[in-house]
């Protein structure tokens, strides 16, 4: 019999305040669900857009095993070097070879167990290099005896790309969870072969804007069809991400949605 696995997967960091929520409720979800693992999507960590390797190191730091990207992961230059040098650090998979960084990553916790991460972005109106379906099957080949769990970041737009590829790797890994949009879905469930899945995780950040930027900014380039220089608001920040249950290699038992408030954090 396996021993129990948690992992805490915490949605779209979101600017400064994003990593202030992060930093602050971590400590207490920590001890409410004593996660195994912990990972977090910093796509949009930096001013709300891209990573920095500072931050990055802020959220190793504080304990983060993993920090999975997305669309903007080369909106900072200086992230470059350090995607190739930080083995828990993970751009899409399916970006092209020649770009900086990798896919997939191992880590263990203090009992030896062994986490396989991969990271991929859809290709439905995003832009991705190579297409996802084939290079989901690449980089869990390559994961292959290494893992005893493997999580899978969807960083897409379209909900239909997010649940085609739930079900494409049901039975194959532990977890596929949705990230990109910002708004939590109500569709977590544990597939019939065993996967956890959710359409989208949401944000960590601000939720009185409009998916962490600014919201008078945000209507006003809607209402104008005019370029506006958005910034990231600071209202009404929360924590969003799920805790997924395994008790057999590659077999969710339960994931559950955290939706927690951080009225303390400006």
């Amino acid at each position: 019999m396996s021993e129990p696995v948690s992992i805490l997967f915490v949605g779209d960091v979101v600017g400064g305040i994003g990593k202030r929520t992060l930093l602050a409720l971590l400590p207490g979800l920590r001890e409410r669900y004593a996660p195994d693992f912990v990972v977090v999507n910093g796509e949009n960590a930096a001013g709300g857009v891209g990573i920095t390797p500072k931050i990055a190191r802020e959220m190793l730091a504080a304990g983060v095993d993993v920090i999975t990207l997305g669309n903007h992961t080369y909106r900072h230059r200086e992230i470059y070097a350090y995607l190739d040098d930080e083995d828990r650090i993970l751009r899409p998979a399916n970006f092209l070879a020649s770009q900086p960084g990798h896919g997939s990553c191992v880590v263990r916790d203090a009992r030896g167990g062994r986490l396989g991460v991969i990271s991929l972005s859809g290709n439905l109106f995003m832009k991705a290099g190579r297409a996802v379906f084939p290079e989901a099957d690449a980089a869990l080949r390559a994961l292959a005896g290494r893992a005893d769990q493997v999580l899978v970041d969807m960083h897409a737009e379209a909900t239909s790309e997010k649940v085609a590829m739930g079900w494409h790797l049901d039975g194959r890994v532990t977890a596929v969870v949705g990230t990109h949009t910002h708004v939590p879905t109500a569709d977590a469930r544990v597939l019939p072969g065993g996967t956890a899945y959710i359409s989208d995780v949401g944000m960590t950040g601000p939720r009185g804007g409009v998916i962490g930027v600014n919201r008078d900014q945000a209507v006003t380039a809607m209402a104008t069809q005019m370029p506006i220089r958005f910034e990231t608001s600071s209202e009404d920040p929360w924590l969003n991400g799920v805790v997924i249950r395994a008790a057999e290699p590659m077999r969710a038992t339960a994931i559950e949605q955290v939706l927690e408030p951080a009225p303390g954090v400006v």
